[in-house]
C-alpha cells in the first residue's frame, strides 16, 4: 500500500489543520496517512513507493521536493500560498487528488540539477543554482563556460542556472523566460548585470555549465540555501541530475491561466 506523507512547516497552522482533516478523511477510506513537519526533514524516512504531499506555498514545495527526491518518491503539490506557480492542486481538492494519485500511480519527471563544487561536494537543486556576490554593495564577476567552451563574463549581482520548473521563480524575476516544465533544458540568466548582455541563454540539458568566480569571492546558492563559497578562480559545475523529481500533475494545470491570474492579482 502507498505510504502517504503530508508535509508542512509547523508555523503554518492552516496547513496543519488541513493535514489533520485529510488524515482523518483518508483513514475513513482505508488509506493510511501521516503528517510530518518539514522543520526537521532529516528525520524523515520513506520508501520509493511513497506519496509526499506538500501543503503550503512554493517554498514548502521545494523543501518537500528535496525529501521526495532523496527517496525517489512522488510528490503532490497543494497550493496554500498566494502565487503557487509550482503548485497544481487546490486545498479543496486535496483528498480526491491523493486518492487519484494512489489509483493511477503516475507522475511527470521534472529535470533537476546536480551541483558539483571543487573538492567533490555535490548538492541537489529543483529550481536553480546561483553564484552571487558575497559582500553587499559589490558586484561579482562570473565567467561562464558551456562544456569546455568559454561563453561570457558577467559583472552582476550573480549568475543563475535554472531548471524549467524553476523558470517561473527567481529566473522569471531576473528577466529570464518562463518555459514549459517538461522541456529538457537549462537556463543561464545574469542577475542585475552591469553594462553587459542581460539576455538569458537556453541550453540543452546534456551540456555542462561551469561558473568561475572572478577577482572577488562568491557564494553558491541552491534553492535559496547557501551550499558553498568560491574563492577567486574557483568554479562550480552544474549538470542535469541523473534522477528526476517525480511530480504528480493535476489535469487542470495551465501555465497561461496561472500567469494571467497572477498578473491580475499583482503578484508577478
Amino acid at each position: 500500500m502507498t505510504q502517504v506523507l503530508l508535509t508542512a512547516f509547523s508555523n503554518r497552522l492552516d496547513a496543519i489543520e488541513l493535514a489533520n482533516h485529510a488524515v482523518a478523511t483518508l483513514g475513513q477510506r482505508g488509506i493510511s496517512a501521516a503528517l510530518c513537519h518539514l522543520d526537521n526533514d532529516a528525520a524523515i524516512s520513506i520508501g520509493d513507493d511513497a506519496l509526499v504531499v506538500s501543503l503550503g506555498g512554493d517554498g514548502t514545495f521545494l523543501k518537500a521536493a528535496h525529501v521526495a527526491h532523496r527517496f525517489g518518491a512522488r510528490i503532490l503539490a497543494v497550493n496554500l500560498g498566494r502565487v503557487g506557480f509550482l503548485l497544481d492542486v487546490r486545498a479543496d481538492e486535496l483528498v480526491d487528488s491523493i486518492v487519484t494519485a494512489i489509483e493511477h500511480n503516475d507522475a511527470d519527471d521534472r529535470l533537476a540539477l546536480q551541483v558539483i563544487l571543487e573538492g567533490g561536494h555535490t548538492a541537489f537543486a529543483m529550481n536553480e543554482v546561483v553564484v552571487e556576490r558575497k559582500a553587499a554593495g559589490h558586484m561579482v564577476r562570473v565567467t561562464t563556460f558551456l562544456d569546455d567552451e568559454e561563453f561570457l563574463t558577467y559583472s552582476a549581482d550573480g549568475v543563475m542556472v535554472s531548471t524549467p520548473t524553476g523558470s517561473t521563480g527567481y529566473n522569471f524575476s531576473a528577466g529570464g523566460p518562463m518555459v514549459d516544465a517538461s522541456l529538457p533544458l537549462m537556463i543561464v540568466t545574469p542577475v542585475a548585470p552591469h553594462f553587459t548582455i542581460d539576455r538569458s541563454l537556453v541550453v540543452s540539458d546534456t551540456r555542462t555549465v561551469r561558473l568561475v568566480a572572478g577577482s572577488k569571492p562568491a557564494v553558491v546558492v541552491a534553492d535559496s540555501h547557501v551550499i558553498g563559497t568560491l574563492e577567486p578562480g574557483q568554479s562550480v559545475k552544474v549538470i542535469r541530475h541523473p534522477i528526476p523529481v517525480r511530480v504528480v500533475r493535476s489535469r487542470g494545470f495551465d501555465m497561461g491561466v496561472r500567469l494571467r491570474q497572477s498578473l491580475r492579482e499583482g503578484h508577478a
